[in-house]
């Protein structure tokens, strides 16, 4: 008796590129510390205009600038996905504790794992979602130990909190998108940034004022955030969603907070804490459920 075939696994390099983006995430909040006083949107129009301009370069260099011209539903999901998820996160923090809006923010891996049975190809089993699950209960760990309580409860409070879970579907949207629409080549990415490095710069110049980097280490770090956590991870990302196993992508997103505090614990900017160990724990036993076979 024949048996039926199961779907195809996606190839690991294309995962494996995928976990590039959530390592290089986890410097981003040494980097924006680093980068000083500069406000959210100035700071999102200088990183991802080094980010674009980058990913130009590399378009150019390899013949592949046509990548830039694609339909506009392409357009549309690249652009709302990058500027839309930064705009209302920066939103959400104006008008909701930090850390509250942080967790909500962070929904988005485990809603990238439900959204992924919707895919063509791919199914959702029970592994996934506990594993992601896993990963969530260590995020929130995470946060609550810095301070995430949901105490404020006022209007203002709870439009911070909406706009926050609306980041986590605009960003688990856009990858499983992105998955969808994984005949656009990654170079295309570089169209993105610089769109949204010009929406950044129009929302600067009505919201902020400017401030002007005070030396050197504050230019070097926007030039960091915009080659690294805020240019290439985004390439990477692209690449990974639409190639790898996204629903393992997910799961392994929830590293990124915990990579993150590492990095800050060992620079010694942020203190080792129990909470931090047992977020490190639900979070690799989460990955590791996820993604081990049946």
């Amino acid at each position: 008796m024949i048996e039926p075939s199961a779907p195809p696994r996606a190839p690991f390099s294309a995962t494996l590129i995928g976990f590039g983006a959530v390592a290089l995430w986890s410097s981003l909040a040494l980097l924006t510390a680093l980068s000083g006083e500069t406000p959210p949107f100035e700071l999102a129009a200088l990183t991802f205009a080094v980010g674009g301009l980058g990913g130009l370069v590399y378009a150019a260099a390899r013949g592949k600038l046509s990548a830039l011209a694609q339909p506009w539903p392409v357009w549309a999901v690249g652009i709302g996905g990058l500027f839309g998820y930064h705009a209302l996160y920066f939103a959400a923090l104006r008008r909701a504790p930090p850390a509250d809006a942080s967790l909500i923010a962070y929904l988005w891996p485990l809603l990238i794992v439900l959204f992924s049975a919707a895919l063509p190809g791919e199914r959702l089993l029970p592994r996934h979602v506990i594993g992601a699950g896993l990963g969530f209960a260590g995020a929130a760990t995470l946060f609550l130990s810095k301070g995430a309580s949901f105490a404020a409860a006022g209007g203002r409070a709870l439009q911070g909190y909406g706009l926050a879970l609306c980041c986590a579907f605009v960003w688990s949207g856009y990858s499983v998108l992105s998955r969808r629409l994984k005949g656009a080549p990654t170079e295309a990415v570089a169209g993105f940034c610089l769109a949204t490095a010009a929406l950044a710069a129009l929302c600067h110049a009505a919201f902020e004022t400017t401030v002007v980097p005070a030396n050197a280490v504050q230019w070097l770090a926007i030039l960091g955030l915009g080659l690294g956590p805020v240019g290439l991870a985004f390439y990477v990302w692209d690449y990974g969603v639409k190639h790898g196993d996204i629903r393992l992508l997910g799961v392994a997103s929830y590293a990124a907070p915990v990579l993150s505090t590492l990095i800050l614990v060992g620079v010694g900017v942020a203190p080792a804490t129990p909470a931090l160990a047992l977020a490190c724990a639900l979070i690799v036993g989460g990955a590791i459920v996820a993604s081990v076979a049946r």
